[in-house]
């Protein structure tokens, strides 16, 4: 009995040690509170942290702007007011280039999994952190990066081919989904993700490039604008994975390890139950009186894709890091037969 007694109290100070030296990250997510995505991974992945580190290592994610503003959240991070940040890089277009061309590559890829391939295995990482160090000189660490899905666009008229861009008020970050949206006709409005709702409630903007089509749904938007341009037709934005570079530093390699692969774990799973329940949230919609789910032609979404790339090459001159990202992209997108040079 008193062998049993002093293992139960050694297996205690054990789980209280573990217990103390747990390490609690607070990351500023780009997600809504209401969002799918913010659901689905807080239910679904963040306790897989805890597990996958035994114990050593957990995440608490706070929504978009709920304690910086969204494009803030790099200095924020260096500065240590966040432990880290999960947020999509089109915020940052403002403060260097190559974000613009790291963050969207506006009509690039086909699919989530081909552009978080390129963060994993073909360079992507690397380049995203250079990008980061020239704005945090060297105080942020980037973990992983990439999409979990292709957006819609909700929209409060029907915009039924590239010509009917014209004209459109449309919500969209600063950069290069902006200058797209512009050369395409359209005249983009920047607005906070928080606001979208409002804009389009009120007439502000015509249409919003917003999330995927899940995150729209769960967040009501196509209540106040019943005609989404779904499968999308422009962004598909990437996100970033950060923590302080002190605090990564004070990891494990191990820790660090397990990080980075539960981050493309999660994203991976992701994209599959996004694109999933988007094809069934699509076909409810369209089945209805309410919705009009609006699918562009094959032809226009051509002629959109060609501004795009005009307007890659425009944002790839802005620095040479950008340059040196669009030429990433390019090598690996050549690489898995997506571009012919």
């Amino acid at each position: 009995m008193r062998l049993i007694k002093h293992a139960l109290l050694m297996a205690t100070v054990c789980v209280t040690a573990n217990a103390a030296t747990a390490e609690t990250f607070t990351i500023q997510t780009s997600f809504n509170a209401g969002d799918f995505s913010t659901q689905y991974l807080t239910e679904t992945w963040l306790p897989k942290i805890s597990q996958m580190t035994e114990g050593r290592v957990e995440i608490v994610f706070t929504p978009n702007g709920s304690v910086v503003p969204a494009r803030e959240t790099p200095e924020a991070v260096a500065v240590g007011v966040l432990d880290g940040n999960f947020t999509s890089v089109n915020y940052f277009a403002g403060l260097e280039p190559a974000f613009a061309i790291m963050g969207d590559l506006i009509s690039g890829y086909d699919t989530p999994q081909q552009m978080l391939g390129f963060c994993r295995d073909g360079g992507g990482e690397a380049m995203m952190q250079r990008a980061v160090d020239e704005i945090t000189q060297g105080e942020v660490h980037v973990v992983a990066c990439g999409p979990y899905s292709r957006e819609a666009l909700p929209a409060r008229t029907p915009i039924r081919t590239f010509e009917d861009l014209a004209g459109q008020k449309i919500r969209s970050p600063e950069g290069l989904a902006a200058a797209v949206f512009q050369a395409a006709g359209a005249s983009p409005v920047s607005i906070p993700f928080s606001e979208v709702f409002g804009a389009l409630e009120k007439g502000i903007v015509d249409a919003a490039d917003a999330s995927a089509y899940v995150n729209n749904d769960r967040t009501g938007l196509h209540d106040v604008a019943p005609y989404p341009l779904y499968p999308g037709i422009h962004s598909m934005p990437s996100m970033q994975f950060t923590i302080s570079t002190a605090k990564w530093e004070t990891l494990s390699a191990d820790d660090q390890a397990a990080l980075r692969t539960w981050w493309y774990d999660a994203m991976y799973a992701m994209a599959e139950e996004v694109s999933k329940l988007d094809v069934e949230l699509a076909t409810r919609d369209d089945a209805s009186d309410d919705i009009e789910v609006i699918n562009w032609a094959q032809v226009d979404r051509d002629k959109l894709r060609a501004v795009a790339r005009e307007q890659w090459e425009v944002f790839a001159q802005k620095s040479d890091l950008a340059q040196e990202a669009l030429e990433a992209h390019i090598a690996y997108m050549t690489e898995i037969g997506l571009f012919s040079e």
